[in-house]
């Protein structure tokens, strides 16, 4: 009976903590969404469940590196090569896949500007023009706020968010899976940051804002 106490709380204490981890992914997302801070996420070690964030803002001590090491690096920057970095990663893997235009006959009223906090692309097109989902995937949120309208977001696989907002009307719910060129919504000019009809259109890619127009063919 001990035994089966033991492991029962075990599995009791792995599901809280899946759920746990779940809330937080959810909250991550409707907060990415609605353009709030994302709350960070520590991964903690599996042998020691105390974080210290003295030990996270340590730096690295260069003199203790060995020369071994140092003659290392040397050798590499004098080879003239370059390691891939972690955007250029990214725009392999997304241009390996296909997407579909969310909306016909579109023209891009104001692109993508990170510096000043536009993580999409706005697009306008006739009047009650439909919405099409670039790709497969699971809908996430179908809800109406006040400054975006109605908002519809799309998880893909490879932990790719595809985000329309300023809706006139929500064709999906939360949980229906869409196919690729997809009918999800009707675009409009809902929301207090719409002045005229449009789409506001975000690709995330890893929890990162992602140029659409270097994804996609307008």
């Amino acid at each position: 009976m001990n035994k089966k106490l033991f492991s029962l709380s075990q599995k009791v204490d792995s599901l809280s903590d899946q759920v746990d981890k779940k809330e937080l992914l959810i909250k991550n997302i409707q907060s990415m969404v609605s353009g709030e801070a994302v709350a960070p996420t520590i991964q903690r070690d599996s042998l020691n469940n105390d974080v210290s964030f003295n030990d996270l803002n340590k730096e690295i001590d260069l003199s203790q590196i060995a020369p071994a090491d140092s003659q290392f690096r040397k050798d590499f920057e004098a080879s003239g090569l370059e390691l891939i970095s972690n955007n250029k990663i990214r725009d392999i893997e997304l241009q390996e896949m296909f997407f579909f235009d969310p909306v016909e006959g579109a023209i891009i009223s104001s692109p993508y500007n990170a510096k000043e906090d536009h993580f999409g692309i706005d697009i306008v097109a006739k009047k009650n023009e439909p919405v099409k989902s670039i790709a497969n995937g699971t809908v996430i949120m179908a809800d109406n706020n006040l400054d975006d309208g109605y908002v519809i977001a799309i998880q893909h696989s490879s932990n790719l968010l595809s985000i329309y907002k300023h809706n006139s009307a929500l064709l999906k719910k939360v949980g229906n899976f869409v196919t690729a060129g997809e009918i999800i919504s009707i675009m409009g000019n809902t929301g207090n940051l719409s002045s005229a009809p449009h789409l506001h259109f975000e690709i995330w890619y890893n929890g990162n804002p992602v140029n659409p127009e270097d994804f996609v063919s307008f």
